[in-house]
């Protein structure tokens, strides 16, 4: 029963990898305007920021619901960005850099297509032993000076319930992008408990990036609990989308490489917050989920 326990607590806590980017009941400016106000109210926290890059992580946790959301300006041209981000089979190919997300697949045209995930642990496993999330997927916005992209989800594994992914960006200049990414759900009793069980367990030494204090000697406190896993998968989330952008710049057929080793190497630079396996590990896990992933398509 323990050992049950304990498996479906590293579970739940998976499961917060599917609310990639949020929509209602999540801040988010919703048009170009709006987000470009947003970011002019952020000028100094970015200028500022203890990322050492232009880069403001928030996280709440109200009843039941918990939210990350990034604000970031990316080194790309919304010429590049915009498209970048469009479509399903984009999104597959970025959100299966993250080391909980097994498979990826896209089904249905517009205005009735669903992205289907399944995640799991961060090792290579079958994909009955993962769950399956469906996500209603949308672009409401696409045009020549704001993207947003949304995902949604009434129902989880484990009483998690109304996932809410999404994604917005505006061009700065002629060579900067501006993105807002957020991710919320809600949860229930029987996740409660497993995240409950999972913090006293394997994850009772993690940490998340917001600083709520410090220590006698100096040290930063970092803020633990479901707010650190909340801010953990977030910082995972956002640079998926910076590797993925990164790697447009590189031959097709050598892009899933460079996307891969850079999603590893970011995610090492906040070493005690995101690190998980080895490079060598994550990769050999990672590439045999996409090549299961690429035979699937391909029956």
């Amino acid at each position: 029963m323990k050992t049950h326990w304990i498996r479906n607590a590293a579970l739940a806590f998976a499961l917060a990898v599917v609310g990639v980017v949020g929509t209602v009941g999540v801040a988010q400016a919703q048009d170009a305007s709006a987000l470009r106000a947003k970011y002019d109210g952020l000028r100094e926290q970015l200028a500022d920021s203890p990322f050492r890059r232009p880069l403001v992580l928030q996280s709440t946790q109200s009843s039941g619901d918990l939210t990350g959301e990034v604000y970031a300006i990316v080194d790309q041209p919304f010429g590049t960005v915009g498209p970048a981000l469009q479509g399903m089979s984009r999104w597959c190919d970025l959100l299966m850099l993250h080391l909980n997300v097994k498979h990826c697949s896209a089904a249905g045209q517009s205005p009735n297509e669903v992205l289907s995930l399944v995640v799991g642990r961060k090792f290579d496993q079958p994909l009955e032993d993962g769950y399956k999330v469906d996500f209603a997927y949308s672009m409401p916005a696409a045009d020549a000076d704001y993207l947003r992209v949304q995902m949604t989800a009434d129902t989880g594994p484990m009483s998690t319930r109304n996932y809410r992914l999404a994604l917005e960006a505006v061009p700065l200049d002629a060579t900067r992008s501006f993105v807002h990414m957020s991710y919320a759900y809600a949860y229930g009793t029987a996740a409660r408990l497993a995240m409950q069980l999972y913090l006293a367990t394997a994850g009772r030494d993690k940490v998340g990036f917001s600083i709520t204090g410090k220590s006698g000697d100096g040290k930063p406190i970092y803020v633990d609990g479901v707010r650190g896993v909340v801010e953990r998968n977030t910082m995972r989330y956002y640079l998926a989308i910076e590797a993925y952008l990164g790697a447009k710049s590189a031959p097709p057929a050598e892009q899933q490489e460079k996307r891969l080793h850079d999603w590893f190497a970011a995610t090492e630079r906040y070493p005690v917050q995101l690190h998980e396996i080895e490079r060598d590990e994550y990769l050999a896990m990672k590439r045999h989920e996409l090549q299961r992933q690429r035979s699937a398509l391909n029956r």
